[in-house]
C-alpha cells in the first residue's frame, strides 16, 4: 500500500548502506508495483559531486544500478571528455523505481508524476545529506524541477551556476538520454559537445579544489 511519502521509511542515523537497504522495500508510491526493484544511488559517500537524473531506465531496473544502460554509457563518455572521474562521483535519480508503459515487447520510459517525485524526494534529500556534495548537477528537466522548482527551465539555465541551498555549486544540463534521441549523427554530435561543455564547468571547480590550473 502506498503511503504518499518515503519520509517515514528513513532509518535513524542514516548512512548510504542503511538508506539503500531501507529503500529496497519502499512502497511510498505505486511505481514499485511494476518495477523489478528499487534502483538506489551509487558512489562514494565522500564524493564531491552528485549527479541526479530522472529515474532508472529499463537496463537500470533490471541491473539494480543507476546509469548502466545506453544513457549511462553516454554519461561515462562525456565525463571522460570533461576530465571527471566517474568512480569519484555519486550518481542517483530523483525517482528510484522505473516507470514504464508497454510498447510491443519493449518497456518504454514514462515520465514520473509530480506526486511520484514528491513521494520519493526524502530518499534524495537523505542521500544529499549524507554525501554533502560541493557540486550538484541536475541531469534533465525532471531532476532540475524536482530539486530547483517547477518553474526551472534547463533550456534557459543549462551550463550556469544557480543559487540553491542544496550545495555550494549547483547546475543543470540535459539528460544524456536526450543525446540518444537525436535524429541524426550530426545532431547527436552537437548535443554531445554541448553536454561536455556543461560538464567542464563542473570539472573547473574540481580542478581548483585539487590545486590545478
Amino acid at each position: 500500500m502506498s503511503s504518499g511519502s518515503a519520509a517515514e521509511l528513513l532509518p535513524p542515523a542514516p548512512t548510504l548502506p542503511r538508506l539503500r537497504e531501507a529503500a529496497a522495500s519502499c512502497r511510498a508510491c505505486p511505481l514499485w508495483e511494476n518495477a523489478t526493484q528499487t534502483v538506489f544511488g551509487e558512489g562514494r559517500a565522500a564524493a564531491r559531486t552528485v549527479f541526479v537524473g530522472e529515474q532508472p531506465g529499463d537496463k537500470e531496473d533490471l541491473a539494480g544500478a543507476p546509469f548502466v544502460g545506453p544513457a549511462g554509457r553516454v554519461l561515462d563518455d562525456a565525463l571522460a571528455q570533461a576530465g571527471i572521474d566517474r568512480a569519484a562521483v555519486y550518481v542517483t535519480n530523483a525517482v528510484k523505481h522505473f516507470k514504464w508503459e508497454p510498447r510491443g515487447k519493449r518497456r518504454i520510459h514514462a515520465k514520473p508524476s509530480w506526486s511520484e517525485m514528491a513521494a520519493c524526494r526524502p530518499w534524495l534529500d537523505a542521500e544529499l545529506a549524507v554525501v554533502k556534495p560541493r557540486v550538484l548537477v541536475c541531469l534533465g528537466a525532471t531532476a532540475a524541477q524536482s530539486l530547483l522548482g517547477r518553474q526551472f527551465r534547463v533550456t534557459r539555465e543549462r551550463g550556469r551556476w544557480v543559487e540553491s541551498e542544496l550545495a555550494e555549486y549547483v547546475t543543470a544540463t540535459i539528460h544524456p538520454s536526450a543525446i540518444l534521441r537525436q535524429r541524426d549523427d550530426a545532431s547527436r554530435h552537437a548535443e554531445m559537445e554541448a553536454f561536455v561543455a556543461d560538464l567542464r564547468l563542473v570539472a573547473s571547480v574540481l580542478r581548483n579544489d585539487d590545486g590545478g590550473p
